[in-house]
């Protein structure tokens, strides 16, 4: 048995939930992506940027201007959380905070053109990254890995409803 891969027993039903075996393999190995991918994101300087404030970034990307509760919904956050994230995103010139033009009550968070600019090139070395870590695999398991991404994307969504 391969060091990386520990020994597992029988796995041991639970019914209509899974097993418990794979639950605990599963929420290892997501758990040591995280920290690899965390650790990653420090190593260039030219790209360090927390996790945190990559992932709502990537949130920005996608769906820019946000309200900061919308925000903080999407990345199951609360809105303060978010809230003192974004304070250094803006004083670093990544987003910028205005007046919701539909709710004058309101603010809605921004993408800046250096927000993209930084997060472009965070997402170029951490794809590098992942593509050198996938190249080392032998075939089958980035078959495996391949293959496993829809139902991946599937445990996410139905653990972001929960």
């Amino acid at each position: 048995m391969s060091p990386h891969h520990p020994a597992v027993s029988p796995p041991r039903p639970l019914g209509p939930l899974g097993n418990a075996v794979d639950a605990r393999l599963l929420t290892d190995a997501v758990t040591r992506l995280r920290r690899a991918l965390r650790a990653a994101a420090g190593d260039d300087s030219a790209e360090a940027l927390p996790m945190a404030q990559a992932e709502l970034l990537q949130v920005l990307g996608e769906h820019s201007p946000v309200r900061v509760g919308d925000l903080a919904a999407r990345r199951g956050l609360a809105a303060s959380t978010v809230s003192g994230l974004i304070g250094p995103m803006i004083a670093a010139g990544l987003v910028a905070r205005a007046t919701d033009p539909a709710d004058r009550r309101a603010s809605v968070v921004t993408l800046t053109p250096a927000g993209r600019s930084r997060l472009d090139a965070w997402t170029r070395v951490h794809e590098r990254r992942m593509s050198a870590a996938l190249a080392s695999l032998e075939e089958g398991d980035r078959s495996a890995v391949r293959a496993a991404l829809p139902a991946l994307f599937r445990v996410a969504e139905h653990l972001g409803e929960a």
